[in-house]
């Protein structure tokens, strides 16, 4: 959510009424989230203006640990310079830390294709949005999720009730810290989750979403303590209620 609201508002300086703008003290602190939306919070270090040039020799974008050479347009301008600069400064200071970590199996191979992309400045802004909006769209309908065999069939379902909140084993990304609460496209896709965890032996589905619209489901190792709740289902493998009355 961070990054793809970062590429937007790259997307818009790059594509400004004033021209390309560059963000001179390009740093996370100059940043908030406001409404789920990545804002900044300074344009004092904001410039319209790109490097004058002659030839393309005047145009290296230069950073700590990489060099770019840009092309000198006919107007004598570094051509994309501030675009670029932006674009890589997202890619060191917000991609290298958010992207690898928290999507599922399937979809990190593209978002390591727009890290490593990004990182070698072979895309533009133009390019990433749309990578992002790809990826993106692939998570929301859940067409990233690969045929498996079905595993829903193993679990009992009873609708309105939950388990009794309160600590459980942990896991990653979690959207809780006292467990293991993770959003999923389907009960089938959190079935699947709880067979490859090896403490799991419920999920609970409730009406809470994340900002793509996907419900968040919380994986438990038990399933005693059920209290009525309306707004939820709780999934017990078969053959952890076997010999147990529900």
């Amino acid at each position: 959510q961070i990054c793809l609201s970062l590429v937007k508002l790259l997307f818009y300086l790059a594509h400004s009424p004033l021209g390309s703008i560059a963000l001179l003290d390009f740093q996370p602190r100059q940043f908030v989230m406001v409404d789920g939306n990545l804002k900044v919070t300074d344009m004092d270090d904001a410039s319209t203006e790109e490097l004058s040039c002659k030839e393309d020799n005047d145009c290296t974008l230069d950073f700590p640990t990489k060099s770019f050479p840009l092309k000198c347009s006919v107007a004598g301008k570094c051509e994309g310079i501030n675009e670029k600069k932006n674009l890589f400064n997202a890619y060191r200071y917000f991609f290298t830390y958010l992207l690898p970590h928290s999507a599922p199996p399937a979809l990190r191979p593209l978002l390591s294709n727009i890290l490593n992309a990004t990182g070698d400045l072979r895309y533009g802004i133009n390019e990433t949005l749309r990578a992002f909006e790809k990826v993106l769209h692939l998570y929301k309908s859940g067409l990233y999720l690969q045929k498996r065999p079905l595993l829903l069939k193993d679990y009992i379902s009873l609708k309105g009730f939950r388990t009794v909140e309160g600590e459980d084993y942990k896991c990653w990304p979690s959207y809780s810290h006292l467990g293991c609460l993770l959003s999923i496209h389907s009960a089938e896709e959190a079935a699947a989750i709880c067979n490859s965890q090896l403490q799991c032996q419920s999920f609970i589905v409730t009406q809470h979403r994340t900002w793509t619209g996907r419900p968040l489901a919380s994986f438990q190792s038990s399933w005693t303590d059920l209290i009525p709740d309306t707004n939820a289902v709780v999934y017990i493998k078969r053959s952890a209620s076997s010999g147990e009355r529900l």
